[in-house]
């Protein structure tokens, strides 16, 4: 079993065996699930780019990306 200790703060650092299984780099997030008497931990799946022009897909055709090729 592998184990960390909590400090005065609630901090905690994560194993290396932990971190190299779930393959964590700075700055990945993680995400906790509680399942009743214990938690889940896991790395956080990135969320999506903000893409401004994702509302624009209707004009996603081959048409469109001919029409607008040279601007």
């Amino acid at each position: 079993m592998i184990t960390s200790r909590l400090t005065s703060k609630a901090q905690t650092t994560i194993p290396q065996p932990i971190r190299a299984a779930l393959r964590l780099r700075d700055g990945d997030e993680i995400a906790y699930e509680i399942a009743s008497d214990h938690v889940i931990l896991r790395k956080a799946k990135p969320a999506p780019a903000d893409d401004p022009f994702r509302t624009f897909e209707e004009w996603e055709s081959e048409a469109d990306r001919r029409a607008y090729a040279k601007l």
